[in-house]
């Protein structure tokens, strides 16, 4: 069974185009998985049923999962037997009649203007290094886009003129990305410094690694932490926070909820809704303080 969990991995990674990061996840899944069907004496795929895998879902409720660290479980298993199914490992898909638990629906964070300046401006503008740390955080927020995304832009993706990028999304879906004159500023300084990060091989891609490789989505978030460290923040922020950001400010600043959706690169517009409630929060907490009348 473990063969056929590496051949999925494999067939995510190589033709679903899935981020590294995604495929870790799916691999930690289906390894704990395995793991409870070893315990269940369950040898083949096939012998798994509706019953078996209500036992393994209880199972994670007991061990103290959330819903939504279950949801993901059960994400992943949909998608691990529906490749099972395609390949006629199994012959029914008994993950057709398991349904997701409720979730609470948590708000995402983003940064206010004024911490978000803090942090824009924390990197060295007068290192190699700090010019790309720049533009690396500059893009996740002008852009909008996801860390995967962002280690494979390429130089070829981006058109200078028009100021926007191709991205390739979740799934291998292409969209298109735009960004602003201070983003620009910022790119045109990260090119001419670029070369100092090459060693012996030249690369496509944009952001570059000390040792002039593209860097990673462990990469990114490393940078990240690192400058938190050295900026001015008295909170943790993590890479997905600006791409939040990027979708309330836009939100705040009057553009419509369809053109987020198609900037963020989001199939479903009730997935991009939940930055309308965040929105709303900034409202409710702008009024509160600031109304006479609310404070009395």
């Amino acid at each position: 069974m473990g063969g056929q969990i590496n051949n999925f991995l494999i067939y995510i990674k190589e033709q679903k185009k899935y981020s590294e990061y995604t495929v870790v996840g799916y691999q930690n899944d289906l390894e704990q998985f395995l793991k409870f069907l070893d315990f269940q004496k369950i040898s083949k795929f096939s012998k798994c049923d509706y019953d078996i895998l209500r036992k393994y879902l209880l199972f994670l409720h007991n061990q103290g999962y959330q819903n939504k660290t279950i949801c993901r479980h059960i994400s992943t298993l949909r998608s691990f037997f529906k490749y099972l199914k395609a390949r006629h490992i199994i012959a029914d898909n008994p993950m057709l009649l398991i349904s997701n638990p409720k979730v609470e629906k948590k708000l995402p964070k983003f940064l206010y203007y004024q911490d978000l300046e803090k942090l824009l401006e924390s990197p060295d503008s007068k290192t190699p290094i700090g010019i790309r740390d720049q533009l690396l955080l500059e893009l996740l927020y002008s852009t909008g886009v996801r860390v995967s995304e962002l280690i494979s832009i390429k130089i070829a993706d981006i058109k200078k003129n028009e100021q926007k990028i191709y991205i390739t999304g979740k799934g291998n879906k292409e969209r298109i990305v735009f960004y602003g004159i201070v983003c620009k500023r910022k790119l045109e300084h990260y090119l001419e410094v670029r070369n100092s990060f090459l060693k012996d091989e030249n690369s496509d891609y944009l952001l570059l690694s000390n040792k002039g490789t593209s860097l990673t989505s462990q990469g990114v978030r490393y940078i990240v932490n690192q400058i938190i460290k050295k900026s001015a923040l008295s909170f943790h922020v993590h890479p997905h926070m600006l791409r939040h950001t990027f979708a309330t400010h836009l939100l705040n600043e009057g553009a419509d909820l369809k053109t987020v959706q198609d900037l963020l690169g989001h199939e479903n517009l009730e997935t991009t809704g939940i930055y309308t409630h965040v929105s709303n929060e900034g409202l409710r907490k702008s009024y509160l303080e600031h109304h006479p009348r609310a404070r009395k």
